[in-house]
């Protein structure tokens, strides 16, 4: 019995890469890292656009399986540029989140991510 719940941006990349945005299963919703692009699939070039686009992308997700960004347990940050991210995301959480400090947050630094351009990726873990 498959009792999951998908849910999808309708980006090309889903197909080509065979994956789902997001994955409810009984009470929790795992997303897969958003980035930061528009809902054309533009990437927009800047760290701090990049977090604000990633973020919007998650709440959307979110929204579809009737979520708010309040339901986020645990989040991912895989970047380039770990001193810009930590800038960009301390501007920009306080926008998305109620209480940032109430999220387990972890931040990587990596040296490539899937798309040229991209400086971020946020993987979410979120509960109802």
């Amino acid at each position: 019995m498959n009792n999951k719940e998908i849910q999808r941006l309708n980006m090309p990349w889903e197909k080509d890469y065979q994956y789902a945005q997001g994955i409810k299963s009984g009470n929790t919703v795992w997303l897969a890292g958003q980035l930061g692009h528009d809902d054309k699939g533009i990437l927009a070039e800047g760290m701090e656009v990049q977090v604000q686009l990633s973020y919007a992308n998650i709440k959307k997700l979110l929204a579809a399986f009737n979520m708010v960004m309040d339901n986020v347990v645990e989040e991912v940050l895989y970047v380039l540029d770990m001193p810009a991210a930590f800038a960009a995301t301390k501007k920009v959480r306080q926008a998305f989140y109620e209480n940032p400090s109430e999220v387990a947050t972890t931040i990587v630094a990596v040296s490539g991510l899937a798309l040229p351009g991209q400086l971020i990726e946020i993987k979410i873990v979120a509960k109802q």
